[in-house]
């Protein structure tokens, strides 16, 4: 680790602490996503109109990022962790104020400014997440795969768990309600950080100008780049197209948030445990690019064979089609796990937090596209469109992969 950055002192408690906040943080941010999904489609909104509502939250994510990772190198860590905490439960409480008795024009308008902040808070909440990690994990490329393999992986299982927890809320509480149970909990979880996580950890001398925040190593802008492909690829079909097509086939809610749900958790449980799945090399990258390459590879056949069988005719698409989407999580999630690794390896020590923000940028990006993508292909081609774009999209990942470098620059 550079002399500049100030570190965390016991790693491994500071680890835990951060896990333990951003699942917090996570399964909050996965009801919210039910919440209005199926809210607002029970509210008669069209495809396109709902993929709308999570553009700016998407977009909003792009700059959060880049400026995020920049305030947490400049005023540390923990700091920009709690900032992105009280960001998420202002968000929920502008989103508990939209009232039926408000036109559709006003409604869309606010439920997408409060989505943004949200947005902002999520990018905010988990570069600074992140980029903890690079700075306490010990000076070892498979404790680093390990750590970082288990925080994303159980992050997203609670996403999934906070899918089936939003359809459970609206059903109980109501959309209101349930976003002040979640703002009260969230509430909890920043007290927490505020008292257990040192204040300056992660601190460092910030980027002066724009050309040194985005003059990244070859290999970060590269994985950059492949990120876009990959979220967008799964967004395409995961925001709007999925959901939209099992509840017109005949699913409940519950149904659609359980399987959400339950391919979100799947999703994470492989994510935890990629580094089995995937052969170690001494110095981090001579194995971990290749499987990078070859995994990708494998995702993209996967929405181009689901697609053909809708095109063909095959029968009850609405049991074949999540079928073939769970061995697509299985395959993403491996993806998914190797390139969040990969970024910490590329990353440096002093200015970890940046680096970190520059890329999930690009994730935010990928996502933002997805989603746009996701309404507007659901509209002109139902779900085989959906496929068709999320196919050709990872094909593109897989070109980017083979550009990686092998050797740290």
């Amino acid at each position: 680790m550079s002399a500049g950055a100030v570190a965390a002192p016991g790693g491994q408690r500071t680890y835990l602490i951060v896990t333990l906040a951003y699942w917090g943080f996570t399964l909050t941010d996965g009801a919210l996503r039910m919440l209005v999904l199926l809210h607002f489609f029970r509210l008669g909104y069209s495809p396109f109109t709902l993929a709308f509502l999570f553009l700016l939250y998407e977009a909003a994510g792009i700059g959060a990022n880049l400026i995020g990772g920049w305030l947490a190198t400049r005023f540390g860590i923990a700091r920009m962790l709690a900032v992105g905490l009280a960001t998420q439960i202002l968000g929920f409480v502008l989103l508990s104020a939209v009232s039926p008795d408000w036109g559709a024009v006003l409604s869309v308008a606010w439920v997408v400014v409060a989505q943004g902040i949200c947005g902002v808070a999520k990018d905010l909440t988990k570069t600074a997440s992140k980029s903890a990690i690079k700075l306490v994990a010990p000076d070892s490329s498979g404790t680093l795969f390990k750590w970082v393999a288990f925080f994303t992986g159980s992050k997203n299982a609670m996403k999934g768990v906070g899918f089936f927890l939003g359809g459970v809320l609206l059903e109980a509480l109501g959309f209101a309600g349930a976003l002040w149970a979640m703002a009260a909990a969230l509430a909890l979880v920043l007290l927490g950080v505020v008292l257990a996580v040192p204040p300056l950890m992660g601190r460092a001398k910030a980027s002066r100008s724009a050309r040194e925040l985005f003059g990244k190593s070859r290999g970060v802008n590269l994985l950059a780049a492949a990120r876009i492909f990959l979220f967008g690829a799964r967004d395409i079909w995961f925001v709007v197209g999925l959901p939209v097509f099992l509840y017109a086939s005949g699913w409940t809610f519950t149904q659609v948030g359980g399987f959400l749900a339950f391919w979100t958790i799947g999703y994470g449980v492989v994510q935890a445990a990629a580094p089995a799945l995937v052969r170690r090399s001494e110095d981090g990258l001579a194995t971990e690019v290749p499987a990078a390459r070859l995994w990708s590879a494998l995702l993209a056949l996967v929405p181009a064979l689901l697609a053909a069988g809708m095109l063909g005719g095959l029968p009850r698409p609405d049991l074949f089609v999540p079928l073939g989407l769970c061995l697509f999580g299985f395959v993403f999630a491996v993806n998914s796990s190797v390139h969040s690794y990969l970024v910490l390896a590329y990353a440096g020590s002093e200015k970890a937090a940046e680096d970190v923000g520059f890329y999930y940028a690009a994730n935010a990006a990928g996502r933002f596209a997805g989603t746009l993508a996701s309404g507007l292909l659901y509209a002109l081609a139902g779900l085989p469109g959906c496929l068709i774009g999320a196919a050709l999209m990872l094909a593109v990942c897989w070109l980017v992969t083979l550009a990686l470098p092998t050797q740290r620059s």
